[in-house]
């Protein structure tokens, strides 16, 4: 009797099955998964997540001609030979001190081809005093480069190639201003060494300023930039550029999720004026000017914090000459409301030298118009710290009168004050970012210009309601609060920025 199994409802074999009913069973049960599993079921929002991948994609394949690596080599200086390095020779030989001299400096970040014509867009300190320039493209190609000009002021310089034949993709250059919060960005570069690094994140904040001085107003991000990726592209996702990746803040030096990248717009400006004069040219307004406190706002009876006041005016500069004062609250540039210093700072920079233009200013509690040309900023130089020394006297400051040797010192035209010799380190002068060196000008609108006045003066002020002054740094006036809040849950007052120059 023929045994037999069943198969499921359709087949039954034999239990001896002719070789060719196996065969067809076979191919039948082979492609039975393959039917019932025609398609994999669409997630939901994996069509976005594709779209947004192809477009990442993209945006690699076209900035990634044009990012380059660059490497340079900073020779060591030749010195005059140390103290008995002669005994040392003729013991150890002739080239001992040879072998005893320091090795050239190399570093490492990125670029960006910016034109046709082999410009490259990079970070001033990338390149610094560099004896040597080496680009390596994108096809690992090295060649040498010329640097073309450095703004150490925005940390951007421009370096330049010359390739006779097959010259790499050149960027295309964005509009920063346009740029939003949230946005999605890519930064490129030569993370750690690794060329071509690519990553991506989101526009976290604009018109970031990390110190003062400077000319400042940096696109934060949380794309991750590490050492080597300074001076490359950060690019949003129509493949432009947008930004020169240039700080992490980092406790490590690796990345902590927060970067800086300078916007494409302050640096198009910069380089066209590195390209075509081989510096850069900005607009001076000739006044030092300080970010408002409440309480600073306060004591000129004025209402908010937003403006740039003036603590100083250059009796040379345009300002001078438009009818600027000490005091007065810089509200308005041209059309454009003034929000802060480095708003003010930035703006002033950008505008051509001679261009004529109104600015709104808060004076005494009335609004004012004042018209001014403004003048080119001239090419500064730091200035020396000074070490003073002097007796202990209140409010946490110590003070001497001025002496006729002290001008030429502390760079400064007066004849006569008081010097701010020590500060201590938790007293109110400290507070208010007071430093030795600096020249005690007014008190509450009074001048002082000895140690008698300044008792007198101090004996009227009152520092629970807040004491105003007058310095003077490095020949710049500034304002300082002084206010005694601790006996209030008020914090004590913050401190004062330095005064800085436009």
């Amino acid at each position: 009797m023929q045994m037999s199994r069943t198969l499921g409802p359709f087949f039954t074999i034999p239990s001896r099955p002719a070789p060719f009913l196996l065969s067809a069973l076979c191919f039948s049960l082979m492609a039975l998964p393959a039917a019932q599993a025609e398609e994999a079921p669409v997630l939901p929002g994996s069509q976005l997540a594709q779209e947004l991948s192809e477009a990442f994609e993209h945006v690699a394949e076209t900035i990634t001609p044009s990012v380059v690596t660059i490497s340079t080599e900073t020779k060591p200086k030749k010195g005059k030979a140390p103290k008995g390095s002669d005994a040392l020779r003729d013991f150890f030989g002739e080239d001992f001190m040879d072998k005893m001299v320091p090795t050239p400096q190399r570093g490492l970040g990125t670029g960006v081809i910016v034109d046709d014509q082999g410009h490259i867009l990079t970070n001033n300190h990338v390149i610094g005093e560099a004896d040597e320039v080496n680009v390596r493209l994108s096809s690992e190609k090295s060649v040498k480069a010329k640097v073309v000009g450095v703004d150490p002021r925005t940390d951007l310089a421009v370096i330049k190639i010359k390739v006779k034949e097959n010259l790499p993709k050149f960027a295309k250059l964005g509009d920063s201003d346009k740029l939003k919060i949230g946005e999605w960005v890519v930064a490129a570069g030569a993370s750690f060494g690794l060329d071509n690094t690519i990553t991506a994140g989101i526009v976290s904040a604009k018109g970031r300023a990390l110190s003062a001085g400077q000319y400042e107003d940096f696109i934060q991000t949380d794309a991750a930039i590490n050492p080597g990726n300074s001076g490359g592209p950060l690019v949003n996702l129509r493949g432009e550029v947008v930004g020169i990746n240039t700080a992490i803040v980092s406790k490590s030096g690796g990345y902590m999720g927060i970067g800086f990248a300078i916007p494409i717009n302050m640096a198009k400006q910069v380089m066209d004026s590195l390209i075509t004069k081989g510096k850069v040219t900005r607009g001076w307004l000739g006044v030092g000017i300080q970010n408002l406190s409440e309480d600073l706002a306060e004591s000129f009876k004025y209402v908010g914090t937003e403006g740039a006041l003036v603590g100083h005016v250059d009796p040379k500069g345009p300002a001078k000459t438009a009818g600027f004062r000490q005091g007065d609250i810089i509200v308005q540039l041209g059309k454009e409301k003034i929000k802060n210093v480095n708003q003010l700072r930035n703006s002033v920079a950008a505008i051509k030298p001679g261009t004529k233009l109104d600015v709104t200013i808060i004076r005494s509690g009335k609004k004012d118009v004042l018209g001014v040309e403004i003048g080119e900023l001239a090419t500064q130089v730091d200035e020396p710290a000074v070490t003073p020394t002097g007796e202990n006297e209140e409010l946490g400051l110590t003070l001497e009168e001025f002496e006729e040797s002290d001008a030429s010192k502390l760079k400064t035209s007066k004849t006569q004050g008081l010097v701010i010799t020590e500060v201590a380190p938790q007293g109110l002068a400290a507070k208010a970012d007071l430093q030795p060196g600096d020249i005690l000008v007014s008190i509450n609108g009074t001048e002082v210009t000895s140690l008698s006045e300044f008792k007198a003066t101090m004996e009227k002020a009152d520092a629970k309601k807040g004491i105003r002054l007058v310095v003077e740094s490095r020949g710049m006036e500034r304002f300082a609060l002084l206010k005694d809040s601790s006996s209030d849950d008020e914090e004590a007052a913050e401190p004062q920025p330095e005064a800085e120059e436009e």
